[in-house]
């Protein structure tokens, strides 16, 4: 990306001749033309957000965290992303990709005295350096230390796209960290476009060398959301459907009777933490990568070969 520099109050010129609006005085870094986004739309309403977003209060804030606690999964890979970082031995600066909000389960990035966050979303917010497009990062080569994307994937159009411009903004030794919906139910309307399963997310970041992955919520939660899109369906009544959540709340605390390898299958949500690599997985690596409970054992003479039930691998 070339040069910025201000040349009125509401616009940014690039030493190139592009020029970017400035709303609420964060550049909005966009190319339109490969967006989802609209210029107009986006002066009008000042940057903001295309769909609602609540900020949670009082006893509203109390109920969210029963239905929505923040996952162990994600506790425990924030620790472990920090203890890398930490591990350079120096300060490091780290990308978050959707950052409208501080994710679930990310404050601990965000108050490290030695990781510099820099954010941005598609919409203003006091988290966010910057308004963009995932799809084209205004951003250098090589300049982040580590990326955080985190429940942002299923909302853009080409997830491929988005995760090979976080490898182009990572240090060659970059580490990243996202969690993506498998088997969530819509949200965010018509915003929402993709789920994937584990394997096909540690497929889309093939560019990674594997760290570690999984299921980031099971099937007890994915049982609790569907149960609440059931009584919205039957009673055409979002009210209904919280109801209804609230009723079987306690089916979240399930999964922590179910083995990863059938969790994963059946998972709410998936995760991947990996780091820069210089050379893909290639398309036969994948098939001997899954790690689900339906894993085949090898063949006897004269048999057939049975799925795997134990989830070992």
């Amino acid at each position: 990306m070339a040069p910025l520099a201000r040349v009125a109050p509401d616009r940014l010129t690039c030493a190139d001749g592009h020029s970017y609006a400035v709303v609420n005085g964060k550049p909005v870094l966009i190319d339109f033309a490969d967006s989802v986004l609209a210029e107009e739309e986006i002066a009008r309403s000042s940057g903001g957000s295309q769909i609602a977003r609540h900020d949670y209060g009082g006893l509203k804030r109390g109920v969210k965290r029963v239905l929505s606690p923040t996952r162990k999964e994600t506790v425990q890979n924030v620790r472990r992303l920090i203890a890398d970082l930490e591990a350079t031995g120096r300060p490091t600066r780290l990308l978050v990709v959707g950052g409208g909000s501080i994710g679930q389960g990310m404050e601990p990035l965000y108050d490290h005295p030695d990781i510099a966050v820099l954010s941005f979303d598609i919409y203003d917010s006091p988290h966010v350096q910057f308004i963009a497009d995932g799809h084209h990062l205004p951003l250098p080569d090589g300049m982040f230390d580590a990326v955080v994307v985190q429940a942002v994937l299923e909302h853009v159009l080409q997830p491929a796209q988005v995760v090979s411009e976080i490898w182009r903004v990572l240090k060659d030794d970059g580490l990243v960290y996202a969690e993506t919906p498998f088997m969530q139910q819509v949200h965010e309307g018509p915003y929402d476009f993709t789920r994937f399963t584990e394997s096909g997310h540690r497929y889309l970041f093939r560019n990674f060398a594997h760290v570690a992955s999984g299921s980031c919520g099971g099937p007890g939660i994915q049982f609790m959301w569907s149960v609440d899109h059931l009584a919205r369906g039957i009673f055409r009544s979002n009210a209904a459907g919280k109801l209804a959540k609230l009723a079987f709340f306690w089916t979240q605390y399930l999964d922590r009777l179910i083995p990863p390898a059938y969790a994963q299958d059946g998972a709410s949500g998936v995760f991947f933490y990996g780091r820069k690599a210089p050379r893909p997985m290639t398309p036969r690596e994948i098939i001997p990568y899954y790690r689900g409970a339906q894993k085949p054992r090898p063949a006897r003479s004269g048999a057939e070969a049975v799925p795997d039930a134990s989830g070992a691998h």
